[in-house]
């Protein structure tokens, strides 16, 4: 415990002044992934603590191509707070961030409250709306990163950006079939939400699934972000970037 809090404190204090400091398993390698997310838990409740309240869970590293470029074996889960979601139209506040980076995801919004076992058809089941959306990921670390150090950094999670334009899992096309086309400052990405485990709903499984086995569940009402479609982008003032989703329109991000 002791250990899980020395990491939160050093992790609120490098989002406060927006200082990243060196990954935890650089001076401690054997540092596991429940003492980690027993970091991740501490660094949350210090936002609780602020007046925010939990509004869902995000995944990251849910892409093969993702995890093999940073040498790390398994997606990562992080919590959703009610200051993290920007309202439509707000400028992204670079200057409050280390090294903001945006990417486009599917958003799951929980009609009911889930718990493992459970199945992709049951997913969608359960599933009030899709959102497209727009995550910025913020590592508060100042070099590449292990594991642990991701999950004690609460995967990143930083702010994000929901469309106004939901839709309804069964008005759209299969989910591992949906485009997006991502637009930011000197290029395009393209991709389809097969990228995120072959389906996004298959990563709300896996979410599931890990919350299950620390006695947790997907409440009703929660926002689920999926995972990265493409690589995530650097974020400057001035920016914008623009997601494009099959049946669900368009939503912009800018920069500030």
């Amino acid at each position: 415990m002791k250990i899980a809090a020395a990491i939160a404190d050093a992790l609120i204090r490098a989002e406060r002044d927006r200082e990243p400091i060196v990954p935890f398993t650089r001076t401690q390698p054997f540092l596991d992934v429940p003492t980690a997310y027993q970091a991740q838990s501490r660094f949350v409740a210090h936002r609780l603590r602020s007046g925010e309240h939990q509004i869902g869970m995000k995944l990251g590293l849910t892409s093969k191509v993702k995890r093999d470029a940073l040498g790390i074996q398994e997606p990562v889960y992080g919590r959703l707070t009610s200051d993290m979601l920007l309202a439509p139209g707000e400028a992204l506040p670079t200057e409050q961030l280390i090294h903001p980076r945006a990417e486009p995801e599917i958003a799951f919004q929980l009609g009911r409250t889930i718990e493992a076992p459970i199945t992709v058809d049951e997913v969608l089941a359960a599933t009030e709306a899709i959102f497209p959306a727009i995550e910025v990921v913020d590592s508060r670390y100042s070099e590449r990163f292990r594991l642990p150090d991701s999950v004690a950094d609460n995967a990143g999670a930083a702010r994000f950006l929901l469309g106004a334009r939901p839709g309804k899992p069964a008005d759209l096309v299969s989910l591992h079939l949906l485009g997006c086309v991502f637009q930011f400052p000197g290029g395009t990405h393209t991709a389809a939400g097969g990228a995120v485990m072959g389906h996004p709903a298959a990563a709300v499984v896996w979410l599931a699934n890990a919350l299950a086995a620390r006695g947790e569940s997907l409440e009703a009402g929660s926002v689920v972000l999926s995972g990265g479609l493409t690589a995530a982008v650097p974020l400057r003032p001035g920016d914008s970037v623009t997601a494009e989703f099959d049946g669900l329109g368009a939503l912009e991000l800018r920069s500030r």
